[in-house]
């Protein structure tokens, strides 16, 4: 590095090693540094990203020669963007990369009284660097995929509950270099209740096409990490899986370790960007197939073959209300679960029903059952009557209950007299 150090020098060079695990500072305009709180240092999936630029820049003073190390970032890395996305080189003005960049990453920096040497990533906005490469429809991406990173420590498994070095690293990552469109969820709210490590077992395919239709996504990625430590501490070595679809299906899988536990956001860092780098392999392989369960739901079977042809005597004959194989609509009760099957397997006890289907499902109120029948309304109320239905009828409607009379009956003269034995006999005890 340098021959000598001065005591400045020193100083600045100490605060600096501060910012040297990845922390991103905002591009430096022409009038001073400004701060752009536009985009976040996790949210980068709009910009392409340039890194392990190297600049070496003297200066009349430490601000202006940081300033210009920055200014000279822009040009290498938009040079290695150019190189690497269209395949030649290109060059613009420092106006023009002004308006492009939008951010500068101190990975390393060393700052010295008229002195700055560093390590730098360059965030370039992706639209504009595309449509300038010439590049904008080329970039191959991959369908919107829900992320569910799961860390196992300790025997315990956890997504977003409680503290997870996994999930907060996911959202330290910068995805504007990936072919993978991440849809990563901020672990709040419903989040920790949908997707959480019981989840990533599960094989239902409606569940999880419920959940990644509420976050827009097409398909799931769960990559895993087990950190294993030796003593608290000590080493840590971290399992890393890349795990893709609802079956959970292993990709790739790599083990890291760092000396001590100090070191477990670098540990974390290092193992995303490979999984990020196996999950685009496998994009760029045809193995990132989304399941097509997820995309369709299936048929549902529900209407049984008879059914159908039991409603062709309604539309060929001409008084339904007395044709052989008629069919009509009976309502019943239905508090629970149970007395829908009930009621079902009753109807299909009476003679001359010939089939009894549940069409309106109520529970807690009145459903709606399809009935064939052979016979007349009047003659299927006489059935029901026999088998101890309360009936009330209506055109080509049925209405049945259990215990109790459907409607009172228009004289009864014992009711208005019962309190009366009842008072009889007070006086008389009285």
């Amino acid at each position: 590095m340098f021959a000598r150090y001065s005591p400045v020098f020193a100083t600045t060079a100490a605060l600096a090693l501060l910012a040297t695990a990845g922390f991103a500072v905002a591009q430096a305009g022409k009038g001073g540094g400004r701060t752009d709180d536009s985009r976040s240092a996790g949210d980068s999936s709009g910009s392409f990203e340039v890194g392990g630029v190297e600049v070496d820049v003297r200066g009349k003073d430490a601000e202006a020669a940081r300033l210009g190390g920055w200014r000279l970032a822009q040009r290498k890395a938009w040079g290695m963007l150019a190189q690497r996305l269209a395949g030649r080189g290109s060059t613009l003005s420092d106006s023009a990369l002004d308006a492009m960049v939008t951010g500068i990453i101190v990975e390393q920096e060393q700052i010295g009284p008229t002195r700055y040497v560093a390590r730098l990533g360059v965030l370039f906005d992706r639209n504009k660097a595309a449509g300038i490469l010439g590049v904008a429809g080329k970039v191959m991406r991959s369908p919107p995929m829900l992320l569910i990173p799961l860390q196992i420590s300790g025997g315990a498994h956890r997504v977003f509950e409680g503290d997870s070095a996994f999930a907060e690293g996911w959202k330290r990552y910068r995805t504007g270099n990936s072919a993978i469109d991440y849809v990563r969820p901020g672990g709040t709210g419903p989040d920790r209740l949908l997707m959480n490590a019981g989840q990533a077992g599960r094989r239902g395919r409606g569940w999880w096409r419920a959940i990644i239709e509420q976050y827009g996504a097409t398909d799931v990625l769960i990559p895993t990490v087990e950190l294993r430590r030796a003593y608290p501490g000590g080493p840590v070595v971290g399992v890393f899986t890349a795990n893709h679809g609802p079956d959970n299906r292993r990709l790739a899988q790599f083990v890291l370790r760092v000396n001590d536990d100090q070191a477990l956001p670098a540990l974390i860092d290092a193992g995303i960007a490979r999984i990020d780098g196996a999950y685009q392999d496998a994009l760029r392989a045809g193995v990132l197939k989304t399941d097509q369960l997820l995309l369709t739901e299936p048929p549902r079977p529900e209407v049984p073959v008879e059914d159908e042809g039991g409603e062709q005597p309604i539309e060929t004959v001409d008084t339904p209300s007395v044709a052989s194989g008629a069919v009509y609509t009976i309502q019943f009760d239905t508090p629970s679960v149970a007395a829908v099957t009930s009621g079902e397997l009753a109807l299909r006890g009476v003679p001359g029903v010939t089939s009894a289907t549940t069409t309106s499902l109520a529970l807690g109120g009145v459903s709606l059952m399809r009935v064939t029948f052979d016979g007349g309304q009047a003659s299927l109320r006489s059935a029901l009557e026999a088998r101890g239905w309360q009936v009330q009828e209506g055109a080509g409607v049925l209405r049945i209950r259990r215990g109790g009379a459907s409607q009172p009956a228009p004289a009864q003269p014992a009711q208005p007299s019962q309190p009366i034995p009842a008072e009889a006999g007070n006086s008389s005890d009285g």
